[in-house]
């Protein structure tokens, strides 16, 4: 396992991608075409062991205290320089340096283990030695028992201690069988931990080639945008030169077509007044001779002799006063006649003036249409143009050799792979042996246990206040016996599970804090990425390796950390030192060609003449015809007057009529005083703007035309800007995500070697080595417990007073059949 997914590996995999070339990956780029194909990975990115987990977490405490100090990053880069070998100079002063910051590091490990060690070789000769001390009747080996009064004290503080130390025992041979069962059952799971890593790096590449094409087929979708921007050149850039001119133009073109319609109702008001005058003077006049005749007869009327007596006198008076009323006041025969200034309308209508504005507004607005007109050749070359594009993007997959790259990366993983397989049930059959090994220990732990828990049991239950020590029963001599004997099997194997605690100590606490714990916190990377460590012609490792420049700052921390984001290869291992794929998707490269055939796009609108000549002298006729300069006082002063001094309606309610048609000629000649009043200067005005425009459609529409044609262009070729950009960032940073890489590694090394191995080992003989040195405790009080338990072959006893004898000796009962 370690062999296929470790380091070596990992880098022989990036090695072989990028040896003839590199192959690349992308990242977010802002608004993309459409996101590229991705790929769903099995492989767990978090590893918890469950609930063992906190007994691996005390063990690390454990090592911790023991080696309290930092990850010692200089002495290792010292010993990596040695190459691990002091002993061609380890007299000099930098070896025995060396060999000081070695020892202070492992200073808590050494006296552990040799504490363990001194455990290992006094255990055996202890143990020899009170075997033959017990064989001579001498360390508790005589079978006498001293009566004491803390006898009972004793006995049960022994037997609690026994049990407190066998609990304690049991605790450690549980943890150490946990510990091996753990392991056995993820090494086990190894398989699919590896086949769930090599079908993550296989579904990678099956899908990095796939996202390559995908990448560059997407340019057909740029290619149609861009034909279709082309297709819309009449509304795109005709109408937009078109909405450019327009603020200038159409206030002109709307001001003449208003003067055209002034012009005709000028004609129409004066028609209208002018008609309207000649009528009312007709009824004037015959008005005029009514009155005369009311008034002669009115006369007469007043000259009878009754208007000469009172009381008729003074109201004939009065009728004959009033009679100089009877006159028409209006002087309508002293107003201006409007023939001249009707007939200078009509000279002036014989010229269509608003025919000639819409003559001008179609010139204008058929720029779009000259615009497509003139294009057509440049359209078609541009599409060409960008058909040819497509084919140089296209060969880029060609130019890359990505399908022997994957071919070749897909043998390496196969490979990997089948060694794997290969060795897995090998590498599961030492772990039955080792299984086997650890299930014997935890065994002869147990039962040593077994044998101290029934001395116990037995001591305890057979044990009699009432019997003198050499008159002990069966039972509680028996508990004594398993006593002794557990305390022979711990002397006889407690040595051999010391030495394998020490050894497995000593290994697996250096392991944990020189591999997994500065793995785990990346400072292990940072010993790796000294410069001339591993290789002293080359200042990286990595960069000399995969890119053959040693000076690119290529470190394993930033290729690890760049994998665990996800990222792609091309980004992670710097292969534009290689391959430069922004310069294959140069902008400047492809782009220069749509530049040249937009140069190409010339528009001629010719003149646009918004009003001709003869439209213009027809303006400066209406200007000099002075309709503002006719006497609109005298008709309004004459209109407004009644038709008569006197109020006709109570003479004669048939003058309504006339009188109405004076009030509305008033009103008209009112209104059109007032349209006038202005017009000329309104007229000038108009001409003054309509020379300002054609001034500026003659000099200046080239400049508007060539700048919209370049904002035209620009968006065009934005287009292709945005795909290439695209497609730079995208195989950049997001195309092979080498992501499977970084957890084939974590898998390997913290999955694998840390928590499948180093773990459990830690664990191991962290519960064994405490079972073992609480084994030495328990057959002390084991020894001393078995004297209160065992059958004794004497006993101290009082003689009778009468023999004088006072005080204890010992006594041998007769043996009776």
């Amino acid at each position: 396992m370690a062999h296929a997914l470790g380091i070596p590996l990992l880098l022989g995999l990036m090695w072989t991608t990028v040896s003839q070339g590199p192959w690349a990956s992308a990242e977010e780029a802002g608004d993309t075409v459409s996101d590229i194909p991705t790929v769903q990975y099995e492989t767990k990115e978090v590893y918890r062991p469950g609930p063992i987990g906190f007994m691996f977490r005390m063990t690390c405490l454990f090592i911790h205290m023991v080696l309290p100090q930092p990850f010692p990053e200089d002495t290792l880069r010292q010993v990596i320089e040695k190459k691990f070998d002091f002993a061609s100079d380890q007299r000099s002063p930098e070896s025995v340096f060396l060999m000081v910051q070695i020892i202070a590091y492992e200073l808590g490990v050494i006296i552990c283990a040799v504490l363990g060690l001194l455990f290992v070789i006094l255990m055996p000769l202890v143990g020899f030695f009170f075997g033959l001390c017990r064989c001579c009747n001498k360390c508790g080996g005589e079978m006498h028992q001293r009566q004491k009064k803390s006898g009972p004290c004793l006995r049960k503080y022994f037997a609690v201690s026994l049990l407190v130390l066998c609990i304690l025992i049991s605790l450690g041979v549980i943890f150490g069988f946990m510990a091996s069962q753990h392991q056995t059952t993820r090494i086990r799971g190894t398989r699919e931990l590896a086949r769930s890593n090599f079908q993550d790096m296989k579904s990678l590449l099956n899908t990095t080639s796939e996202q390559i094409k995908y990448l560059l087929n997407e340019y057909d979708t740029t290619k149609m945008r861009a034909f279709s921007h082309l297709d819309g050149i009449k509304s795109l850039l005709g109408n937009r030169i078109l909405e450019q001119l327009k603020p200038r133009v159409v206030p002109v073109m709307d001001g003449l077509q208003d003067v055209a319609e002034a012009i005709k109702k000028t004609k129409e008001t004066l028609v209208h007044v002018n008609k309207s005058v000649e009528t009312l003077k007709t009824s004037a006049a015959q008005l005029s001779i009514s009155l005369q005749e009311i008034r002669g007869s009115l006369e007469k009327t007043l000259s009878v002799p009754e208007c000469t007596q009172e009381p008729a006198a003074k109201t004939c008076d009065n009728i004959r006063n009033s009679l100089s009323q009877l006159e028409v006041k209006p002087k309508l025969d002293q107003l201006p006649s409007l023939d001249k200034q009707i007939q200078s309308v009509d000279d002036i209508l014989q010229t269509d003036l608003s025919s000639l504005v819409q003559k001008g507004n179609k010139t204008f607005n058929d720029i779009p249409q000259k615009v497509e007109d003139q294009a057509r050749n440049v359209v078609s070359d541009t599409k060409k143009t960008l058909i040819s594009i497509g084919s140089s993007i296209y060969k880029i997959h060609d130019q890359i050799p990505i399908e022997e790259k994957l071919s070749e990366i897909m043998k390496s993983i196969n490979k990997s792979e089948s060694y794997i397989n290969s060795h897995l049930p090998s590498v599961q059959k030492y772990d039955s042996y080792r299984w086997l090994g650890s299930l014997l220990i935890c065994s002869l732990l147990s039962l040593i246990v077994v044998f101290y828990l029934l001395g116990l049991l037995c001591g305890t239950i057979g044990y009699s206040h009432g019997a003198t020590p050499t008159r002990r029963g069966f039972v509680s001599n028996t508990g004594g016996v398993f006593l002794m004997v557990g305390v022979g099997i711990s002397f006889l194997f407690c040595w051999i599970f010391m030495a394998l605690v020490v050894l497995t100590f000593v290994v697996g606490g250096n392991l944990e804090k020189l591999v997994c714990e500065p793995y785990q916190n990346r400072k292990l990377f940072r010993v790796l990425d000294t410069p001339y460590l591993l290789n002293k012609n080359w200042e990286f490792y990595l960069s000399g390796m995969i890119l053959n420049k040693s000076d690119v700052n290529l470190t394993f921390e930033q290729v690890y950390s760049d994998c665990k984001e996800d990222r792609g290869l091309y980004n992670t291992l710097k292969l534009e030192n290689i391959y430069n794929i922004s310069e294959e998707l140069s902008m400047e490269k492809h782009i220069e060609s749509i530049h040249q055939d937009l140069d190409q796009l010339t528009v001629n609108v010719g003149r646009i003449t918004l009003l001709d000549d003869a439209g213009r002298q027809n303006l400066l006729n209406f200007s000099n015809l002075d309709v503002d300069k006719i006497d609109f006082s005298a008709f309004l002063a004459e209109t407004s007057k009644a038709p008569v001094k006197v109020n006709l309606l109570l003479y004669a309610n048939g003058l309504e009529d006339k009188t109405n048609s004076l009030s509305s000629i008033y009103q008209t000649v009112e209104a059109f005083q007032q349209e006038t009043s202005d017009l000329g200067e309104r007229v000038n005005g108009i001409l003054s703007s309509l020379n300002s425009t054609q001034d500026f459609l003659t000099n200046h529409i080239s400049t508007v035309i060539t700048e919209e044609i370049k904002n035209y262009g620009d968006v065009l070729v934005e287009y292709f800007e945005d795909y290439l950009t695209w497609v730079d960032i995208s195989i950049t940073y997001r195309v092979a995500s080498c992501k499977p890489f970084a957890t084939a590694l974590d898998s390997t090394i913290q999955v694998f070697f840390c928590s499948f191995i180093v773990d459990p080992m830690n664990l191991f003989w962290f519960g064994i080595g405490k079972a073992t040195f609480l084994l030495l405790p328990a057959l002390i009080f084991a020894v001393k417990l078995a004297k209160y338990y065992r059958r004794m072959d004497s006993e101290d006893v009082y003689d009778d007073m009468r023999n004088r004898n006072f005080g204890l000796h010992k006594h041998y009962p007769k043996l009776t059949v």
